[in-house]
């Protein structure tokens, strides 16, 4: 025996070719070696069990055989209802357990109806097998008297005494017939009616699915394609893990549906109002969303746990399966090309809410903010609004895209200022823009009374860079961060504070927001907040605020990367269902090739409008070639436009410029400004002619 074999045991002495084999464990070096039968016999019994096929026939199994005793269950408690008055028990322990005192009432007068019913129905049955008799004896007696008459006329007709019992051998020569036939059926009706039974209650059972979860066929115990019923929502609730919700539930029995409201299809899903019985606390389902739709056989983004305006209620949105997961349509902006848009009137076209409902948001003097983690879809959400807005040719923009690769450069030649860049270079000159922004607020603001101002929308993507930023100013004020002397944060501070009354408004787009990089105070002076996927509760607290996510905003729990482009807003600009502070939008997505065409369309509406792309500061200027810069291709522009215009190129030169210091400069130049239409503007062709007429030295004394 070689010694790569190990002997476990060894018959001792074999006698006969049919001795004990030794067991032996050949090990894997050893090729060639033979296994012992019982061993290949054992793992092929295992694969032959383990296999899928063995398993899928187990559970057909089961699964049939369950149909038919649960269905024999289900037939019987129906017939046991129908007999007794325990449906309307049911129901008025469903009432009083819900608190419907009235709904209570009313189903103990129907149990009360219902008894006084039965019982003279029972009292009829006492009387009734003598009534029956005197019935029968009557009904027989004339029936052979009527028989015999027959006879007689058929005996009057024929000549024949004998044809006067004919009808009546007839009969029962009928009756005989009929005994033979059941002679002739009883037997194999008595054989196959316990089957037709059995497939009766096996088609009860199986309509119903009254089988364990785990027997059920792949489809539906997936969850794919099984509607939502009361039945299956009561079992989720049931099943949930509150054991005051568990036992009132058990007290109603199968009338738990009695919570329910009616289930209302809503867009790629379905919709129901659930009355949780007293005890039972809202936010004790809220917080087993996971586990409520595993229960309905969902995925946890699949259910949405709302809470609407009546009392001690929760409002469920069950999606069907793999409907989110399915793209929407596309953008009205992107289809349309005869669209506008309107500030003060109008909506911005966003998306689709869950329901499927077009979600349309008013921008009209709101301050926004958009936030959410990287790569989520934020700037294309955000971008979709500015390019709605840019249809409306009396909205003005100044842009600042502290990303800086090239999201916003379709708005090159239609925005007034558009800075794009991650550097702190670029938060000065970002920061600069808006302080820009406040001095043209301050400036609305002293107008007179009853003035109608243009919207300016101040947007600054990636604004976590600006506050940020650790860079100071000659003055040691810094650039970023959130104190007293913070110069961005007080700017848009101010913004937030006066500006909606003068048009004058602020729009951010942050990603991953903490209390460093969007301080409480900015955060909470937007009107419309959006988030989309965060990472925890207490970033979806700080995106959207308290009340949002108390009354179900969970952007925390939409899957990154996944959800792209799903928002979920707080804002009164935007149609939510009454009682629910948020809703949850699955927006459109416009590519970089189709906000060019639409920003292209906006352009067209517009005479010309200059980009600046650059804030200068600190150098010596030159008024007359700064006021021909900003008329841009326009051949005249409005003096207020132009004062505008030079306050955003250079704050320190042309900030506090009025019409007064404008008309110094283009005086004796022969470009003074004129009325056209009864409003000061300045030609463009004249201040060009200016340029070309005046000295040498003088353009080159300006120049240095």
């Amino acid at each position: 025996m070689s010694e790569n074999v190990v002997h476990l045991h060894k018959s001792i002495e074999p006698t006969t070719e049919a001795a004990v084999t030794p067991l032996t464990v050949v090990p894997e070096s050893a090729p060639g070696k033979s296994v012992p039968l019982w061993v290949r016999s054992g793992r092929a019994v295992r694969t032959a069990v383990t296999h899928e096929t063995t398993k899928s026939t187990a559970r057909a199994v089961a699964r049939h055989g369950l149909y038919t005793v649960n269905g024999g269950r289900i037939v019987a408690r129906r017939a046991w209802d129908g007999k007794t008055g325990a449906r309307y028990e049911r129901m008025l322990r469903a009432a009083e357990a819900a608190g419907s005192f009235e709904v209570a009432e009313e189903w103990e007068d129907r149990l009360q109806r219902f008894r006084e019913a039965r019982h003279r129905r029972r009292m009829d049955l006492l009387h009734s097998p003598v009534d029956a008799a005197k019935g029968v004896g009557v009904g027989a007696g004339m029936g052979v008297g009527v028989l015999v008459a027959l006879g007689v006329v058929m005996a009057i007709n024929n000549h024949d005494i004998g044809d006067v019992i004919t009808p009546l051998a007839a009969v029962i020569d009928f009756i005989g017939l009929l005994i033979r036939i059941v002679q002739v059926v009883w037997g194999p009706a008595l054989t196959i009616g316990p089957f037709l039974a059995l497939l009766a209650l096996w088609t009860v059972g199986s309509k119903q699915q009254a089988a364990p979860q785990w027997a059920l066929p792949d489809n539906v115990r997936n969850g794919e394609g099984e509607p939502i019923t009361p039945s299956i929502v009561v079992k989720a609730l049931r099943d949930l893990g509150v054991p005051a919700l568990r036992n009132a539930i058990k007290e109603m029995g199968d009338a738990g549906a009695g919570m329910l409201g009616p289930i209302r299809i809503a867009g790629c899903g379905v919709e129901v109002d659930v009355t949780l019985p007293s005890g039972v606390s809202t936010i004790e389902v809220q917080n087993r969303r996971r586990k409520l739709a595993e229960n309905l056989t969902r995925h946890e983004h699949e259910v949405f746990i709302t809470i609407p305006q009546a009392a001690r209620t929760v409002r469920l949105w069950v999606a069907d399966s793999g409907a989110l997961d399915e793209p929407i349509g596309p953008s009205p902006l992107t289809t349309d090309d005869t669209l506008t848009a309107d500030y003060a009137k109008g909506r911005a076209p966003w998306g689709q809410d869950l329901r499927g409902d077009a979600a349309a948001l008013s921008l009209y003097q709101r301050h926004l903010l958009v936030t959410g983690l990287s790569n989520q879809g934020k700037t294309v959400a955000l971008r979709s609004l500015a390019l709605w807005l840019s249809l409306d040719k009396s909205v003005q923009f100044l842009m600042g895209d502290l990303k800086g690769v090239g999201d916003w450069a379709m708005f090159n030649g239609l925005a007034t200022t558009l800075i794009q860049g991650p550097t702190d270079e670029h938060v000065i000159q970002v920061t600069e823009m808006v302080e820009g922004a406040v001095d043209e607020m301050n400036r609305r603001i002293q107008a007179p009374p009853g003035t109608v101002f243009p919207p300016l929308i101040v947007l600054v993507d990636e604004a976590q860079v600006a506050f940020m930023c650790p860079a100071k100013g000659e003055d040691k004020r810094p650039y970023g961060g959130s104190k007293a002397n913070s110069r961005y944060f007080m700017a848009v501070r101010k913004i937030h504070n006066q500006g909606r009354a003068v048009n004058v408004l602020m729009w951010q787009g942050t990603q991953d927001p903490t209390n460093e990089n969007l301080p409480k105070l900015v955060r909470e002076g937007a009107h419309t907040r959006a988030s989309l996927a965060l990472g925890t509760e207490s970033q979806a607290r700080m995106a959207l605020g308290d009340k949002a996510v108390d009354g179900g905003a969970a952007p925390n729990l939409l899957r990154p990367g996944l959800d792209r482009g799903t928002l979920v807003v707080a804002s009164d600009g935007i149609a939510i269902p009454a009682g629910q502070s948020s809703i949850t939008v699955r927006t459109h997505y416009i590519d970089d090739d189709a906000a060019e065409a639409i920003t292209d369309r906006a352009k067209a509406m517009r005479d010309g409008i200059t980009t600046l792309t650059v804030i200068e500061r600190g150098e010596e200027r030159d008024p007359l070639a700064d006021v021909f810069s900003v008329l841009g291709d326009r051949p005249r522009v409005l003096t207020q436009d132009i004062l505008k215009r030079l306050a955003m190129l250079n704050e320190d030169a042309y900030g506090k410029w009025s019409f007064v210091d404008l008309k110094r400069v283009l005086d004796g130049t022969g470009a003074e400004p004129y009325k056209s239409d009864g409003r000061m503007v300045v030609g463009r062709e004249r201040v060009a002619r200016a340029l070309a007429n005046r000295p040498d030295e003088v353009s080159a004394s300006a120049g240095e």
